[in-house]
């Protein structure tokens, strides 16, 4: 991308498109095209083929999006597919339209099959059957990243795929709900703490491993695959390590002060057993992720302590 390219980040406001424009920015990249969703709301086919017209952004990264955790899937499958598949034809179809040199598509781990060889490789996509409790969601970005590849192969574009393992960091959702695993836990022993509380309920039994990239790494590849990689295969986005849920837990609540005892819930479900990525692909194409685990949810609970909005869930 040359330094001057008119560039969108789709999601801005996100989690992930806060952490792209962050790095575009340090990187020297300042003739940025932002709306937020009020400005633009990417469900509207009509709206978001105006944007496209009168902008002509150069470069799109596609990281809007409609996510939750496992509760929030669970209850809301047909939002979850609905939403996402509106906002990734619109804007990858537009872009397509008019005329745009290379646009990167932001997915999720979860569009691996539940039982995928570990770790998993770029190529075991459809190989057999999804987690059920984000099937509607991962259904929906294995859309987008096909809609990308059958583009490349039909007219020649030069559209990519990233594929993030479990992320979190600064701009996260806290919501007490509908939040993911790291952020959730963040909340609730930071809550804990705050009330005296002798004891912490989690979800499951604590025996599902995963693996959690801080998300200004994942923006640092973002960028640097834009520059430097093009290809039909999605590229893993990760660290190539894991780490059980019950470690996690007892992490989470050192880095927060929490002293109290943890106990689980095993009523509630677990998700998939096990979800690590390959990250061989980008190692190869000289990319790795910079920030160790603990040091990143140090920058996460800063994060959250110094931000009321998100504090209250409300982002």
């Amino acid at each position: 991308m040359e330094k001057n390219a008119k560039i969108y980040v789709a999601g801005h406001n996100g989690m992930v498109g806060s952490a792209i424009t962050r790095e575009l920015r340090r990187q020297g990249y300042e003739n940025l095209v932002l709306r937020s969703h009020s400005e633009l709301d990417l469900l509207n086919q009509e709206a978001v083929n105006r944007f496209f017209e009168e902008e002509k952004p150069e470069y799109v990264f596609l990281a809007a999006a409609k996510v939750g955790g496992i509760e929030a899937n669970r209850n809301a499958l047909a939002d979850f597919m609905y939403e996402n598949m509106m906002i990734e034809m619109n804007v990858i179809h537009a872009a397509f339209m008019n005329g745009c040199k290379k646009l990167e598509f932001l997915g999720s781990s979860c569009i691996y099959p539940k039982y995928a060889p570990q770790p998993m490789k770029e190529d075991c996509l459809l190989t057999s059957s999804l987690e059920e409790t984000n099937e509607a969601y991962a259904l929906a970005k294995i859309s987008g990243l096909k809609y990308c590849e059958y583009l490349n192969r039909q007219y020649g574009t030069s559209y990519i795929s990233v594929m993030p393992t479990n992320l979190y960091g600064p701009n996260d959702n806290y919501h007490s709900v509908n939040s993911h695993v790291l952020p959730a836990l963040i909340r609730r022993f930071h809550e804990a703490k705050e009330n005296n509380l002798s004891e912490v309920m989690c979800w499951g039994d604590g025996s599902p491993l995963r693996e959690f990239l801080y998300v200004d790494d994942l923006a640092n590849l973002c960028v640097f695959l834009m520059n430097h990689y093009e290809g039909n295969e999605t590229v893993n986005a990760g660290t190539g390590k894991e780490i059980s849920i019950k470690d996690l837990t007892t992490l989470v609540a050192d880095v927060v002060g929490y002293k109290g005892e943890i106990k689980w819930d095993t009523t509630k479900p677990n998700g998939t057993p096990r979800k690590l990525l390959d990250v061989s692909k980008a190692k190869q194409l000289g990319w790795t992720y910079k920030t160790e685990l603990k040091d990143g949810i140090k920058l996460a609970y800063e994060d959250f302590l110094n931000n009321k909005d998100i504090r209250k869930g409300n982002v």
